[in-house]
C-alpha cells in the first residue's frame, strides 16, 4: 500500500519536471533566424515529353527569420532556392531555375524537453526561369501555398537544429513548363536540415 501511494506524488514530480524543462527551450525569446540545406525534388518536370531524360532533383537551400508570438505560434518568411531542374534530349537542352519568397505560420508542439514537432502553412511567391538550347529563355511568376512539417531538437535555450518536409503548391506560370508544355505547373518538395538561433 506504501508504495502504491507513493507512485502518485513521484509521478507527479517527474510531470513537472519535464514541464519544466521542456518551457525553458519554449519560452517565446521573439525574434529568431536561421538557414538550411536541402533536397528538392520536382514533381511534374517534364512529364510528358517523349524521348526526354531528365532531371527533376536539385540541391535546394532557405534563409529567413522569424517572430515568436507565444510559446505555440510564429510568424516566418524566408527566401528559398528551390532548385535547378535539368533536361535534355537529341534536340537540345531545358533547364528551370526556381527560387521563391515565402511567409507562414508556424505552430510548435513539444514532445520532450528539448525536442517538438511543427508544422507550417502559408504562401509562397515564385519566380522560374526557363533557358533552352533552341528556343531562348523565358521566365514568370506566380503565388500559391506552401505547407510542411518537421521535428526540431533544441542544443541549448537559443539554438536548435531541426529537420523538415515542406510542399510549394503549382510551381510555374504560362510562360514557362515545369511539365511537358507552356503552362505546365509542378509542385516542388523539400527535404531540408538547418539550424535557427534566437536572440
Amino acid at each position: 500500500m506504501v508504495r502504491k501511494t507513493a507512485v502518485l506524488p513521484i509521478a507527479i514530480g517527474a510531470a513537472l519536471f519535464s514541464t519544466a524543462a521542456a518551457a525553458q527551450y519554449d519560452t517565446p525569446r521573439r525574434f529568431y533566424a536561421g538557414a538550411s540545406v536541402a533536397h528538392s525534388l520536382a514533381e511534374r518536370w517534364c512529364t510528358g515529353a517523349g524521348g526526354v531524360s531528365c532531371d527533376d532533383t536539385s540541391v535546394a537551400g532557405k534563409l529567413f527569420g522569424g517572430y515568436q508570438l507565444d510559446q505555440t505560434f510564429a510568424v516566418e518568411v524566408g527566401y528559398s532556392y528551390l532548385g535547378k531542374f535539368k533536361a535534355s534530349a537529341a534536340g537540345g537542352s531545358d533547364e528551370a531555375k526556381v527560387q521563391a519568397l515565402e511567409a507562414s505560420v508556424v505552430a510548435t508542439w513539444p514532445v520532450a524537453p528539448r525536442t517538438a514537432l511543427f508544422g507550417r502553412f502559408g504562401g509562397y511567391y515564385a519566380s522560374v526561369r526557363e533557358t533552352t538550347s533552341f528556343a531562348g529563355s523565358f521566365s514568370d511568376n506566380n503565388a500559391d501555398l506552401t505547407f510542411g512539417f518537421g521535428v526540431r531538437y533544441h542544443v541549448t535555450p537559443r539554438l536548435a537544429v531541426r529537420a523538415e518536409w515542406q510542399r510549394y503548391l503549382d510551381v510555374g506560370g504560362r510562360d514557362v513548363a515545369l511539365g511537358a508544355g507552356a503552362g505546365d505547373l509542378s509542385s516542388i518538395d523539400v527535404f531540408g536540415v538547418g539550424f535557427f538561433y534566437r536572440f
